[in-house]
């Protein structure tokens, strides 16, 4: 493979220069110029590409914020039974139309049927979601005895089973928030997402297409416009020019990239692109060694979460930025007892299956880390506000797993203890985080609490 790229490998070499001839100056003239016109047209098809790929990506990020941001509220009005939210999900919904204004603008671009056919699908997805968030909320309404003429139109017309309208107020509330939260709503909700990735698959390859196309005969165009520049040169110059351009540019570039720690630009003769080629191979080899390095060294070889060095890092990172953040530290219950029960290796498993909970519960912008044998961490970040109760809902469903393992597992649980901070990471967080785990231990374990003054008062 590496020889046929370097046989691949396409210049002018330095023993050949003796034998360029010049050309008629009038004809390179007019060839000069159609090759510049020529470009000037790739150029401006490729940034018109870029220019159509960048704003199909903000129409993506429209369709899934709109999406999120429906199943979000609908889900705050299932655990906190605020009005408010569910204001703002009609709001969003006829209103602020995020999803429908995408699709719209969608069409003055230009992308292949395909991707429009899939962030069609999304949206129709999502369209059809709301009839089961608009059933949840209509659940929530009754249970909570809220006065109909108050709510929506959409609230008032939904219409409960007969089976339903028989649920106690508690019955509807729990059925609700298993709409919004259970199996069949996330993956709905994988679907929607699924489809977008699939526009944005098609997007990417759409416009990878165009420009690869366009990049190569802007390179070949390009080329030609080179070759013509210098044959133009008068003979007395010519030789000159062609060392000037062919073996003392390229050497200041390769300077330059060097110092710049960057990869070397593929420019100038046959043997600069060679020798290139050949450097480019043992950086990207010595580059690929040392991002392992980094991640060995930022990450637990246990169960693939940021160590504890790395932890600290981020709570510098946090304390300096005064962002709203939630901190969250856990222990796995009665650890010793499984590592003495069940044998060190089903302990590593239990580290491994906690750790991939809690990547699987908690948001990308989330840091989960181990920082001790049986002990992790959550910094969570980008809150709008204290995420209480959406934490204690995570921790709740993240122990029923454990408590309930579908393999040879052995049956454990959580303690958790959060604080959150408007400031970012100040001094007294962890402590206050460790104050609440405390708490917890002292109650029997296997739950979750956030901090509070008093103690005694239940998260």
């Amino acid at each position: 493979m590496e020889e046929t790229r370097k046989k691949s490998i396409k210049g002018i070499k330095i023993r050949s220069l003796n034998l360029i001839m010049l050309s008629v100056s009038c004809i390179l003239y007019i060839l000069l110029i159609f090759a510049t016109i020529q470009s000037m047209q790739r150029y401006e098809a490729m940034v018109s590409t870029t220019n159509d790929h960048i704003a199909c990506e903000e129409i993506t990020s429209l369709v899934a914020n709109g999406s999120n941001y429906l199943t979000e509220q609908v889900r705050l009005y299932t655990m906190t039974f605020d009005t408010q939210h569910m204001d703002n999900y009609f709001t969003e919904a006829y209103t602020t139309q995020r999803r429908d204004t995408a699709l719209e603008q969608l069409q003055n671009y230009h992308i292949d049927n395909q991707a429009y056919d899939f962030l069609s699908t999304a949206l129709d997805n999502s369209n059809q979601l709301m009839a089961r968030e608009v059933y949840a909320m209509k659940l929530v309404s009754i249970a909570q005895e809220y006065d109909s003429s108050s709510l929506h139109e959409d609230i008032q017309n939904a219409r409960l089973t007969k089976e339903d309208q028989g649920l106690s107020p508690e019955e509807m509330i729990e059925k609700a928030r298993d709409m919004v939260f259970g199996t069949v709503y996330q993956e709905s909700k994988a679907l929607i997402m699924e489809n977008i990735s699939y526009f944005v698959d098609s997007v990417i390859e759409y416009t990878q297409q165009n420009q690869t196309e366009s990049s190569e005969v802007l390179k070949h165009t390009l080329l030609r416009q080179l070759i013509l520049i210098s044959i133009l040169f008068v003979e007395n110059l010519i030789v000159f020019f062609l060392i000037v351009r062919l073996i003392i540019n390229p050497l200041q570039i390769y300077v330059k990239n060097i110092k710049e720690d960057k990869r070397l630009e593929f420019v100038g003769s046959y043997e600069f692109k060679y020798l290139a080629l050949t450097y480019n191979n043992i950086f990207e080899l010595n580059a690929a060694n040392e991002l392992s390095l980094r991640h060995q060294a930022e990450h637990d070889p246990l169960t693939g979460l940021i160590n504890r060095g790395a932890f600290d890092h981020l709570k510098q990172l946090f304390a300096a930025n005064k962002n709203p953040l939630a901190l969250l530290i856990i222990d796995v219950d009665k650890f010793k007892l499984v590592n003495d029960g069940y044998g060190h290796e089903m302990g590593d498993r239990v580290l491994q299956n906690v750790a991939r909970l809690l990547e699987e519960n908690f948001r990308s912008t989330d840091y989960p880390a181990r920082i001790g044998g049986d002990e992790f961490a959550v910094i969570m970040t980008d809150l709008a506000a204290n995420p209480r109760d959406l934490v204690i809902s995570k921790i709740t469903a993240i122990n029923e797993t454990l408590l309930h393992p579908s393999d040879d597992m052995p049956r454990v649980s959580l303690s958790v203890g959060a604080a959150y901070s408007e400031n970012g990471f100040t001094d007294d967080l962890y402590k206050k985080a460790d104050s609440a785990l405390y708490q917890v231990k002292e109650h029997g374990r296997c739950g979750c609490r956030f901090y509070e003054k008093d103690a005694d008062k239940k998260a």
